[in-house]
């Protein structure tokens, strides 16, 4: 059974801990600079944030544990995202999925594994899920999508 959310003031809420909600606009013209583009190596650097993306998610669903393992594998300074860092590429204005298409074309609207896990319980992680932009926390062991970042 997944822990109660709450939605309240603008924000997502687990177990007492308050996180940020996702962009409600647009992201503005030049924030995204796609190399590759398409390609299964192909990747998006978010002029924004100073972060690159993996422009294309795996197939594969993983358990926590094995998201950041891929992540990891993927080589120099790649990683799992934090909570925080996956809610800056969510675009709700964009409808489902929400994320911005050109940037991230195919993403599918499902949960997506951030490294954070919830402090207040330890079985579970934040995840995003990108068909509404909403945050969760889930239990570890479930199998969701992954986007890596440097």
């Amino acid at each position: 059974m997944n822990a109660p959310i709450l939605r309240f003031l603008g924000a997502i809420s687990i177990v007492g801990v308050t996180l940020p909600t996702p962009a409600d606009a647009n992201a503005p013209a030049g924030r995204y600079v796609v190399t590759n583009g398409g390609t299964v190596n192909g990747t998006v650097y978010d002029t924004k944030t100073k972060l690159t993306w993996q422009q294309t998610v795996p197939s594969t669903t993983y358990a926590w544990a094995d998201a950041k393992t891929y992540c990891t594998s993927m080589g120099s300074g790649w990683r799992l995202p934090t909570i925080k860092e996956v809610q800056t590429i969510v675009d709700v204005s964009q409808g489902v999925p929400s994320i911005d298409p050109t940037a991230f074309p195919s993403t599918p609207a499902n949960y997506y594994w951030s490294s954070s896990s919830v402090a207040s319980s330890p079985s579970y992680a934040w995840a995003v899920d990108f068909h509404y932009g909403s945050t969760h926390g889930y239990v570890v062991f479930g199998l969701y999508n992954v986007r890596c970042v440097r």
